[in-house]
């Protein structure tokens, strides 16, 4: 079965987290992914990542993490030849996706109107922290810095400690995932119309989108969020030591927090209505408190899961991972061997599944620049072209 995007053509001129993964999300789905980088000057994410020795290969988990199924090119933009290269992969293309600061790639006469001449359906997606315009246009960030400027650090934490960066680089994948939404939004659009499109994405744009409920709430109220650390509003959907562990607790709407008080013996406490339960918080956390330690966490986990009350240990990254759940979802992907990599080296694929037709991985991430005799050569370069454009350090 044919999967979404088999036959489409995606210009991958993008580095770090963001740019790549959203190319990296339809590359899983069949699209043929061009990736483009300097020849002197790499993607940064092949030298970051939990593993010094790829580091210095090239080859880090930072960029593993979104590199499979892709090809790999080299090319030097700033020369006419490199862009003479490109402008030929363009008129073959179907997408190119850049995350270069606004302004670059126009002053090399590869922006958006440049190359709708060369290829009238080219979907072309730049990705930049604040837009292609506005006040912020010229000011550069990478996830942290749009968390502080978007207000998600002011609201993460608790109480006594915060601001407080989330864990995880949230934004950056956000935005990639938003990316490849727009994407096929865009060839949607394209199959429709005949046209290409410019897609203008923004990190703070997705920032913002992530605190979606939050900015209406403001919107109406004038109400900022507060950081609440563990501690949440409704004391039936908070984090609690339990006798080993802790436990988070889920019973967020009403129906849900009558069923965990007549899971712990405590019908006395249910409540008919949200606000009192806000009145009565403390109350409650105090009970709900004393009843969590007389077990353990995995013990509440069985027990409150038993009973359709939302509720999990809180586990760590390695616990996760290693959770049977994920056996049958193909949320990741394992290599074997990868060349270069010594051991086995495990991916993200994907966080759905398609009844056909859906998310694969077919080969691993690539050298840098290990495709390009073969991309050349489907652009009609001969050999003898090709090493002349490495003698030049074209490519």
């Amino acid at each position: 079965m044919t999967r979404p995007f088999e036959g489409i053509r995606i210009i991958d001129i993008t580095h770090v987290l963001a740019g790549p993964f959203a190319a990296y999300q339809l590359a899983v789905l069949g699209a043929d992914v061009i990736k483009v980088e300097h020849p002197d000057d790499p993607d940064q994410s092949r030298d970051s990542g939990t593993d010094r020795m790829l580091n210095r290969r090239n080859m880090g988990t930072g960029f593993l993490t979104q590199g499979s199924n892709k090809r790999s090119i080299t090319l030097d933009l700033k020369s006419e030849e490199g862009r003479d290269i490109l402008k030929k992969l363009v008129a073959t293309a179907d997408v190119l996706v850049q995350n270069y600061r606004p302004g670059a790639f126009e002053a090399l006469g590869l922006g958006y109107e440049d190359l709708l001449k060369i290829n009238p359906r080219l979907v072309y997606c730049s990705i930049s922290a604040f837009g292609q315009d506005g006040v912020r246009r010229e000011q550069t960030a990478y996830d942290h810095v749009i968390q502080a400027t978007s207000g998600i650090m002011a609201e993460t934490g608790t109480e006594e400690v915060n601001p407080i960066k989330i864990g995880a680089p949230a934004v950056d994948y956000a935005t990639g995932t938003m990316g490849a939404f727009a994407l096929s939004a865009a060839l949607f659009q394209r199959e429709r119309t005949g046209k290409g499109q410019h897609i203008d994405l923004a990190m703070i744009g997705v920032a913002m989108m992530m605190q979606a409920s939050l900015m209406t709430g403001y919107f109406r109220n004038g109400v900022e969020p507060k950081p609440h650390g563990n501690k949440q509003p409704y004391a039936t959907n908070s984090a609690y030591d339990a006798r080993q562990g802790m436990v988070m607790i889920g019973a967020s709407n009403l129906r849900q927090q009558a069923r965990f008080w007549r899971a712990v013996g405590r019908e006395d406490l249910i409540k008919s209505e949200n606000e009192a339960r806000v009145a009565d918080r403390e109350r409650e956390a105090a009970i709900i408190a004393d009843i969590i330690k007389t077990r353990t966490a995995d013990e509440w986990e069985v027990y409150f899961q038993a009973r359709h009350v939302p509720a999990a240990r809180v586990r760590t990254m390695a616990e996760a991972l290693a959770d049977p759940h994920f056996a049958p979802r193909r949320v990741f992907h394992t290599f074997d061997a990868v060349p270069g990599i010594d051991g086995p080296l495990g991916v993200p694929l994907a966080a759905f599944k398609f009844a056909h037709g859906g998310p694969s991985i077919e080969h691993p991430p690539h050298a840098m620049g290990q495709d390009n005799d073969a991309v050349l050569a489907e652009l009609g370069y001969d050999a003898a072209a090709i090493a002349r454009l490495r003698d030049k350090k074209v490519i």
